[in-house]
């Protein structure tokens, strides 16, 4: 029997939460957030080889329920992600996320994965990566407008990527903003609580909006925003819900990760189909320039895209390798692959593994 169909028969590994805290915790956050940007770029640079599309989306009046595949035609990944922002109100995540890596050989899955804090790190990583290409020469100071469960993260990743060592905060709940700062405290960055968000952006090189109400709100205005800066905008990911003032998005070069699905998510769903944009692979394989001089102004519409759910998964799947982990019997094991039945027909402390 070939190896890797040994291994597929061995049962599917799970990396739940636990598993997920003990590899981000032994490979350091600041190390993963860099080895992931890393394989986010490299997949980047090889976009055509992917079999893309916008993702599934079921949306109701309190949120979103998505579905997120992409295949490169060795491996095949999906991820189930939540967008529910009243959640919170009664105790519980705005998202819940996980997913699958499969063989596409064999179709049969290799890794299922928590996505929750996977997700938010391949989101920090890809806004890290894309403020490389268009972030002002010797970026310092980030601001975060918007300080509930990605603010750590990104922070981590500006830190890791780009060298950030000052922080500036702004929610209208106060309380997340002195949250992310008791969090970073000894992460080795300043991190100021500010009282607007145009005091937040004041002395920032890159201004990230990240918030969760599901409308169309303006955290930015054009004349709040000068030039030469770098717009990492993360929170609008879905119908209906934007952050940035079209004339903000007008005046600058904007980048997005897939357009079809950012024209009917992103806050360019604002705007005439006409206005162009930039897909970031474009930047990493040199076909387009990035940054052309220190006035310019530009935004990264970030959705969220399947290909950085893909990149993190088989990041974690190298992580975790052959070690011992939690294997789940999915998939039947019978003597004669044609006889389904004959399952039921086997003693269930046998058969029945979990």
């Amino acid at each position: 029997m070939q190896p890797f169909i040994s291994h597929l028969k061995q049962g599917v590994p799970l990396v739940d939460v636990g598993t997920m805290r003990s590899l981000i915790n032994k490979v350091g956050i600041e190390t993963f957030l860099t080895e992931l940007s890393v394989r986010l770029e490299q997949d980047f640079a090889r976009w055509q080889q992917f079999d893309k599309s916008a993702r599934y989306a079921s949306h109701s009046e309190s949120g979103v329920i998505e579905l997120m595949p992409i295949s490169d035609g060795e491996f095949f990944s999906c991820k189930y992600v939540n967008g529910h922002p009243k959640n919170t109100h009664v105790g519980l995540q705005t998202v819940a996320a996980f997913a699958v890596l499969a063989d596409v050989d064999t179709g049969y899955p290799i890794l299922l994965c928590e996505m929750c804090l996977l997700t938010a790190l391949r989101t920090a990583a890809t806004s890290a990566l894309v403020a490389k290409y268009l972030a002002p020469k010797n970026t310092r100071t980030l601001a975060l407008i918007g300080n509930g469960a990605q603010s750590e993260f990104q922070a981590l990743a500006f830190k890791a990527l780009l060298g950030v060592t000052h922080i500036r905060l702004f929610d209208i709940d106060v309380n997340a903003s002195h949250k992310v700062k008791k969090n970073l405290a000894d992460s080795g960055l300043t991190v100021d609580i500010c009282s607007s968000a145009t005091e937040a952006i004041k002395g920032a090189q890159v201004i990230t909006t990240c918030t969760a109400d599901k409308c169309n709100a303006t955290i930015l205005t054009s004349d709040m925003v000068g030039d030469g800066v770098h717009i990492n905008a993360i929170g609008g990911d879905c119908p209906g819900k934007t952050e940035l003032d079209a004339d903000l998005l007008k005046r600058a070069q904007v980048f997005v990760e897939y357009e079809p699905q950012t024209r009917i998510e992103g806050d360019i769903q604002q705007l005439e189909e006409t206005f162009a944009v930039t897909e970031f692979h474009q930047l990493v394989n040199g076909k387009v320039h990035g940054r052309v001089d220190e006035q310019q102004l530009t935004i990264f519409d970030g959705v969220g895209f399947a290909l950085e759910d893909f990149s993190a998964l088989n990041y974690v799947n190298e992580l975790i390798g052959k070690q011992a982990s939690t294997r789940l019997d999915l998939i039947t094991q019978q003597d004669d692959p044609r006889d389904l039945f004959s399952v039921l027909q086997a003693n269930p402390a046998v058969q029945v593994a979990v």
